[in-house]
């Protein structure tokens, strides 16, 4: 939290779990732009309109739903007196490490959090400040020698509140109230230690009380969103039962042992024997971590990703305990991986270059202080000074095309580490080294670093200005992998032949996970099938998981190549991938078996949130256990007021459940709250045909084909209400549009030919009939109208 807060309103849209900000599920899930909890939308269990004795919508990659399976307990763990009796505290190394503790003293780990202290806070409380923030007005101020925030809370009214804790040191402070059941609740108000001035972290938003991202809310809580990135070996012990939070961790701050892991042996041995030991031997119990394991201990805390454990442990791996989120069809990252949303380092790091030429953290960044090696360009001439082998020179004077290189445009930063502002006051460079690419902002919309400085000057000046400095060497590896992504992020035709490409040439793995992840859109290209499964057995966890979870929709189907593919990866060395897996067949897969019980145990980690709610109800429904479904769905929908998925599934698991006048209130509340989403419009007008409301089932299908001009089943579903309601000739238009986009399903030209045979079409009928048998020669109805049309030829 403190630095690491998301400016996002009440909106569960996958993200990671810092404050204000909420958790992503990717880990086990599947995103779509139906959900913002990345889910695959279930499927809505509602038959749609008949007319003429044409078959029922049977929604593509639906299945049988097996019986409910059992449901065990979760993963044993170590007690928390077992696990913290492993710990020393920092001030146990200051003795031998000496020079080392005095850089961590005072750098941002070690002040991560603390408590509160009147001699060091009571600055910003004393004397008594105002602070008006959108309509409201909160106070920083002092009740006897406590620090008191008036603001508005749960009560409607302004109330005081004692400030227990606070996290960060610069540039911000965020203070911190406790609460009842062990919760603890970061203020949306922080102080400015340089300006000496309060200031509200959402800006000019002006959220209230009940809404998830309000400070009294589940998005600004610091047992889930703070807790283990600002202090050292956290346990956030959460009861679902009880709703309620006995947090515990091993140190305050973000302390040595975070880093090096539990020492007490260590120290005790030491202890013991430095000094009674007459020549030097090995400690037994000191760690060495090699370079990609110092790294991955920084990733918890400097990437946004779900946790899949909430117990990681320094020196294991990053995916055995996270599920990183990396550039997907969202926008959380443009397509070359710059930050857009607020993704910290750590990703954009994995996705540059100078990761994968071996650069880690530490050859930039002192580990104890935190801060640059080496000041300004002196860090990149470190290595680019033109004497290293296999690494360019560059003159930065020359390179840059600025006048000094003291200046803004003279520093490699300025236009390989572009600066993006958080909480109002933050700013972070982004680690991605990327090259600032004027083109790929007039193609894309992509920013590039030149127009943080210029933007008066329009980027058709940018783009000349580059291509005058640098010709062709703009034509980069780095532009036409950009290029890929963005295509394929707009479903241009042919990205998945782009896709592939990437996935067998490129020596990136995030960006081969980015193209498997990309490729779900085209599923059901056989090429695209081929390679997602020789991305299955791809060397990193990350390229492993994201193909399964693209294969999803193949691999829940029983006795196919992609069902046993998932069920190997079971067993998969890594536990990202197996929780993955396990997700995908979670239909059948047996809550006993290890993988299924580390589903059930991130499961567990993710139960104060609501996208883990809705997680375990898609897990329930897709048991056969809709009632069990809809209590998480319903819960979560009362969790997170604004958002509209929950209110989307629960209108699911209410129409299998026979509640369609239930179901079809859930759906208008959805659609109250995210009016543009086709196909909760579309989902409407099913429901709305389950009560025989054929004319409001028509209005919503030309809604969501409005919205989503691609929507075939949409277009294929108004043909048919079309022809219910005797207009023949809209329904043969709407039946085409969806042949157009769907060119391989037998039932839409099954279905005009029924309607061009009611008109007396014969030869269209013949036609459009011959199509569907062409397309499916197994297709029942189709055979059936041949042989009547043919007269049994």
């Amino acid at each position: 939290m403190g630095s690491k807060r998301k400016k996002a309103r009440n909106k569960t849209d996958g993200s990671s779990p810092k404050v204000g900000q909420p958790p992503v599920v990717k880990a086990a899930a599947v995103k779509t732009a139906n959900s913002s909890y990345g889910f695959y939308a279930v499927v809505f269990a509602v038959a749609i309109l008949g007319g003429y004795g044409l078959t029922k919508l049977i929604q593509p990659g639906s299945k049988p739903i097996p019986k409910p399976g059992v449901f065990n307990s979760t993963i044993a763990k170590e007690a928390d007196e077992e696990v913290f009796a492993k710990y020393a505290g920092s001030r146990s190394c200051r003795d031998c490490h000496e020079e080392q503790f005095k850089l961590w003293e005072s750098s941002h780990h070690a002040l991560a959090e603390r408590p509160v202290d009147p001699a060091i806070d009571k600055d910003a409380f004393d004397p008594p400040r105002s602070i008006k923030h959108a309509t409201q007005t909160s106070t920083a101020t002092t009740a006897g020698q406590d620090l008191v925030l008036q603001t508005l809370g749960l009560s409607g009214k302004v109330d005081p509140y004692k400030m227990t804790r606070v996290i960060g040191v610069s540039p911000l402070l965020q203070f911190m109230t406790e609460n009842d059941n062990g919760r603890v609740q970061a203020a949306e108000m922080a102080w400015d230690p340089h300006k000496k001035e309060w200031f509200n972290v959402y800006g000019d938003e002006d959220r209230r009380p009940g809404e998830w991202g309000h400070w009294t809310g589940r998005g600004m809580n610091w047992n889930a969103m703070c807790a283990s990135c600002h202090n050292t070996r956290l346990r956030k012990n959460y009861d679902s039962k009880t709703d309620s939070y006995h947090t515990r961790m091993a140190e305050m701050g973000v302390g040595c042992e975070s880093c090096h892991g539990p020492m007490k042996d260590h120290a005790d041995w030491q202890n013991k024997y430095v000094n009674a030991l007459s020549k030097p031997v090995v400690d037994p119990t000191a760690k060495y971590f090699d370079r990609d394991q110092y790294r991955d201990n920084c990733g918890p805390c400097h990437a946004r990703r779900t946790e899949l454990t909430g117990d990681f442990i320094p020196g294991q791996s990053f995916y055995d305990h996270h599920s990183l989120v990396f550039p997907d069809e969202t926008d959380i990252f443009y397509a070359d991986g710059q930050i857009r949303d607020e993704d910290y380092e750590f990703t954009s790091f994995l996705s540059s270059r100078m990761h994968s030429a071996g650069v880690r953290c530490f050859d930039c960044h002192e580990p104890h202080s935190t801060k640059l090696r080496l000041p300004g360009n002196q860090m990149c001439m470190y290595c680019h000074n033109g004497k290293v082998e296999g690494i360019p020179g560059i003159d930065p004077l020359a390179h840059s095309h600025h006048k000094s290189i003291d200046q803004p445009g003279g520093r490699c930063v300025d236009c390989h580490m572009p600066l993006t502002t958080y909480m109002q006051r933050h700013p972070r460079r982004d680690h991605g080294f990327t090259i600032p690419d004027p083109l790929l902002t007039k193609q894309f919309g992509i920013p590039n670093a030149c127009g943080r400085c210029h933007a008066e000057k329009g980027n058709d000046w940018m783009l000349a200005t580059v291509n005058e400095w640098y010709g062709d060497k703009m034509n980069t590896p780095y532009r036409q992998r950009a290029q890929m992504v963005a295509m394929a992020k707009t479903n241009a035709p042919g990205s998945h032949i782009n896709l592939i490409k990437m996935a067998q040439t490129e020596t990136n793995f995030l960006w081969r996970a980015a193209s498997a992840g990309l490729m779900r859109r085209w599923l059901n290209e056989p090429t695209v099938q081929e390679e997602l499964l020789k991305r299955l057995t791809d060397k990193h966890p990350l390229v492993r998981g994201t193909a399964a979870l693209s294969l999803e929709p193949l691999a829940q189907r029983p006795n196919t190549r992609e069902n046993a593919a998932m069920h190997n990866l079971l067993t998969d060395p890594v536990r990202k991938v197996r929780i993955d897996a396990a997700w995908i067949l979670r239909a059948t897969i047996e809550t006993n078996h290890p993988a299924g019980k580390e589903l059930l145990n991130y499961f567990a980690q993710t139960a104060d949130q609501p996208a883990g709610l809705m997680q375990q109800g898609v897990f329930h429904f897709d048991r056969n256990n809709p009632q069990r479904a809809a209590e998480y769905f319903r819960k979560a929908s009362t969790w997170d007021t604004n958002s509209a998925p929950p209110h989307h599934e629960l209108a699911v698991a209410l129409s299998v459940m026979n509640q369609p006048v239930e179901a079809i209130e859930q759906l208008r509340a959805a659609i109250r709250l995210a009016p543009t989403q086709a196909e909760y419009r579309y989902k409407l007008a099913l429901g709305l045909n389950e009560i025989n409301d054929l004319e409001g089932a028509k209005r919503e299908l030309e809604a969501t084909v409005k919205l989503e001009p691609q929507h075939a089943n949409a277009w294929y579903n108004l043909g048919l209400a079309h022809s219910s309601l005797n207009q023949p000739g809209e329904a043969i238009v709407a039946l085409q549009k969806a042949e157009k986009i769907d060119h391989q399903s037998a039932r839409i030209p099954y279905a005009r030919a029924t309607i061009l045979m009611k008109l007396n079409r014969r030869q269209e009928a013949m036609e459009a009939t011959r199509l569907a048998l062409t397309l499916d020669p197994d297709y029942g109805p189709a055979r059936s109208l041949w042989q009547q049309l043919s007269g049994g030829n």
